[in-house]
């Protein structure tokens, strides 16, 4: 199936657009008898007939000229390059590339129904949950599956890939939700970063439904978010972009989550185990394909499989019902959707022959998310060593090394500190200053290993007793990025699998 094609307009029916927001700060004249075919920020992308958005802090000149040279009519940008096209100035070029994008594709996100996820922590699984619960709607109904934009992949029913960010630039996103229109999808389920909401990259999409599943400090660096507030304020956007809110009660500042998503026509609250929420659980049962959960939600209540070993993805899986609770999917693709369900590199469960290791390889990469999980798992497994392999990344989000190092020293019995995207930063120095805040809560029974294939290795061969290797930060990815730039590497559920099987077979 091709792309979805852009809109063919005059060039001041983009001026009205950008005019209409705000953005707008001078005109060119004549833009009624100017014809646009095509509109990016991409000048490698250019052709006859397009307009061109300049953008970004590192933008040069040199790329107007190429996207002028391959057809470009007119630009929009902040300076006026002085170029022999006509200029739409602007005031805001991240609020004009959303607009622009949006009205190049005449609005997509008004045509099938998209339901986005931000918080600090789950919004991977939670995506990955509502998709399952969709998928079978849509089986039922003889449909087409949801389409999927996360921080792991994307699949907008034309096409599917890696993703290179949590959530595309504007015109990327755009593009795929008019893809998921032509190819006829009813839903989209995506991720809002917090750095998409605080630089507009969604700022035209209708949200059918946006869900907050929790808020704790991340990504708060000179890089990424200032403040916490900054990173919280980014979030609570979401909803003045949302028909319905769907908030968790469970969460921190659920007070001031619950006053932003009144900017919403309505809210849906889900929590753990409190019947105030309008959806929740009770009676937790574990089994060997995982938690089996009996919910309420306003219009059923019935027995729900969530393959999970751990109960906060309950709760995600939660956030989940509740986002489709407020599309009005039937109860049957509810209870039975999550039954097949995997997320890569989210919770994926390993385990020897003989069960005296239960392995687990997870995306948690700050404090918040491995404690969660440490905790988690200490409860469901009271009688097993927690024994962690993880790391923290260089160049970005720093305070990781502590809050992760604080978290690895409360709950493990036995970590081993690993390299983890040290970026531009030497690994070894990282490493130190992890094993640092671990020796801050008392624990000494860590020891750094760079190499991240020989650390896993080394946590399962040094397992004594019935234990539980828990390794997290990477996930499914499979690139390290280290100073020089990306490198390839092994994701860690295959390293992990392999050692527990050499471990059985006596060759670790």
């Amino acid at each position: 199936m091709p792309q979805a094609a852009q809109m063919v307009y005059p060039l001041s029916h983009y001026i009205a657009t950008l005019e209409r927001v705000g953005a707008l700060a001078s005109a060119p004249q004549g833009a009624d008898e100017l014809r646009i075919a095509f509109a990016t920020d991409d000048s490698r992308a250019a052709r006859p007939d397009t307009l061109f958005v300049c953008k970004g802090a590192a933008f040069r000149r040199e790329y107007l000229l190429g996207a002028i040279g391959a057809g470009a009519v007119a630009y929009v940008s902040e300076t006026d390059y002085e170029v022999d096209v006509p200029c739409v100035l602007v005031s805001d070029i991240r609020m004009a590339l959303a607009v622009l994008a949006d009205a190049a594709y005449d609005h997509p996100s008004g045509k099938t129904k998209v339901c986005a996820f931000t918080g600090t922590k789950g919004k991977t699984t939670s995506a990955y949950y509502l998709k399952a619960v969709l998928d079978e709607h849509a089986r039922l109904a003889g449909g087409r599956p949801c389409g999927l934009f996360s921080s792991v992949e994307f699949d907008d029913g034309v096409e599917h890939g890696i993703s290179k960010l949590t959530t595309p630039e504007s015109f990327q996103l755009e593009q795929q939700l008019a893809n998921a229109v032509s190819a006829g999808l009813e839903h989209v389920v995506m991720e809002a970063s917090s750095q998409a909401l605080k630089y507009q990259r969604t700022a035209c999409v209708e949200f059918a439904v946006g869900a907050f599943t929790n808020i704790g400090e991340d990504h708060i660096s000179p890089i990424e978010h200032p403040t916490f507030e900054d990173y919280f304020a980014s979030k609570l956007k979401l909803f003045a972009q949302s028909r319905v809110a769907v908030v968790n009660l469970d969460m921190d500042h659920v007070e001031q989550v619950l006053a932003a998503a009144e900017a919403s026509e309505r809210t849906i609250t889900y929590a753990l185990d409190d019947p105030r929420a309008d959806v929740y659980a009770t009676g937790l049962t574990h089994t060997p394909r995982g938690i089996v959960a009996h919910v309420h939600t306003p219009r059923f209540e019935d027995d729900v499989l969530i393959a999970t070993p751990v109960k906060f993805n309950v709760s995600n899986a939660l956030g989940a019902i509740a986002c489709a609770e407020a599309l009005e999917i039937e109860p049957e693709a509810i209870v039975h959707g999550f039954e097949r369900l995997r997320v890569p590199g989210r919770m994926e469960l390993y385990g020897t022959t003989s069960g005296s290791i239960v392995g687990v390889v997870d995306f948690a990469h700050n404090g918040m998310s491995l404690e969660t999980m440490l905790v988690d798992l200490r409860e469901n497994y009271p009688d097993r060593e927690l024994a962690v392999v993880f790391g923290a990344t260089g160049g970005k989000g720093v305070d990781r090394r502590d809050t992760m190092g604080e978290a690895a020293g409360k709950y493990a019995d036995r970590i081993v500190i690993t390299e983890d995207d040290p970026g531009p930063e030497d690994p070894a120095d990282i490493c130190d200053a992890i094993a640092r805040a671990v020796e801050a809560q008392g624990n000494h029974n860590w020891q750094i290993v760079l190499d991240r294939p020989e650390a896993i290795r080394t946590c399962v061969r040094e397992t004594t007793r019935p234990a539980v290797v828990i390794v997290t930060g990477k996930g499914h990815e499979t690139r390290m990025l280290r100073k020089y730039g990306a490198e390839p590497c092994e994701a860690d559920g295959p390293l992990l699998e392999r050692a527990l099987a050499d471990l059985e077979a006596g060759t670790l």
